[in-house]
């Protein structure tokens, strides 16, 4: 199955998962449609564009090791990471209620190379240079720490290896800023301060080379590669 498929075809491959949460990032339910048109400013196609980027920073035959930060519940990764059979995948949160849901949809489609800890993104528990692509989907915009977040996903990825994902940028749709603004933020849903498209692109490139950033709405997407040099980040 293509990539685009498997990701449209998310939601149903992960057992119809019935969670609000699951609906709205898989554009799947009337509730999940209506959150994503209202909030997001986003249809079915604008949806698809925006994950599909986030996940291009994956080969289709990948088989290295990956770290996924945070796991969520596992919605729109764990149908992908079963088309990816010879890769060594760990999957990270805070919220064991999160990480409980992750595990369920990998049980559902029998997935024997996926592994789950519960920790910090602020401080990740691996060792440095552990894994070839670090992927964080939809996290950044809620992590309390930011800048330690931003750090240890560079500490654990391999010179050479890929960061990519995405997460709520400001500017990118004014209804967007609106909610965010007024609504999950006070709701502790998401944690300021937040990146701009242009803030993003800025700070990767004085961390990583070959960035890449796309807006879909108020989505940015990114996929940077770690330089291979021996110069660090601090």
């Amino acid at each position: 199955m293509a990539r685009k498929d498997v990701i449209r075809n998310a939601y149903q491959l992960c057992g119809g998962a019935s969670s609000f949460y699951d609906g709205m990032m898989t554009y799947a339910t009337p509730a999940g449609k209506a959150i994503c048109r209202l909030v997001w400013n986003m249809d079915r196609e604008k949806n698809l564009r925006y994950i599909t980027e986030a996940l291009n920073g994956i080969p289709e035959d990948f088989a290295g090791r990956l770290l996924e930060v945070p796991v969520g519940t596992g919605v729109l990764t764990m149908p992908v990471y079963q088309q990816l059979p010879d890769a060594d995948i760990t999957c990270l949160d805070y919220s064991a209620e999160m990480m409980a849901a992750a595990r369920a949809k990998a049980e559902h489609l029998a997935l024997r190379n996926v592994s789950f800890v519960r920790g910090d993104v602020g401080a990740l528990p691996f060792d440095d240079e552990s894994f070839d692509i670090v992927l964080s989907l939809n996290g950044f915009h809620a992590f309390p720490d930011k800048e330690a977040a931003y750090l240890e996903t560079f500490r654990v990825l391999k010179k050479g290896g890929t960061f990519c994902g995405c997460f709520y940028i400001q500017n990118g749709c004014r209804r967007t800023d609106w909610f965010i603004r007024h609504l999950y933020v006070p709701k502790g849903f998401f944690t300021p301060p937040f990146e701009t498209e242009e803030s993003l692109r800025k700070r990767l490139a004085g961390m990583y080379e070959d960035v890449r950033v796309t807006a879909v709405e108020g989505i940015g997407c990114f996929r940077a590669r770690k330089k291979t040099d021996d110069l660090s980040v601090g």
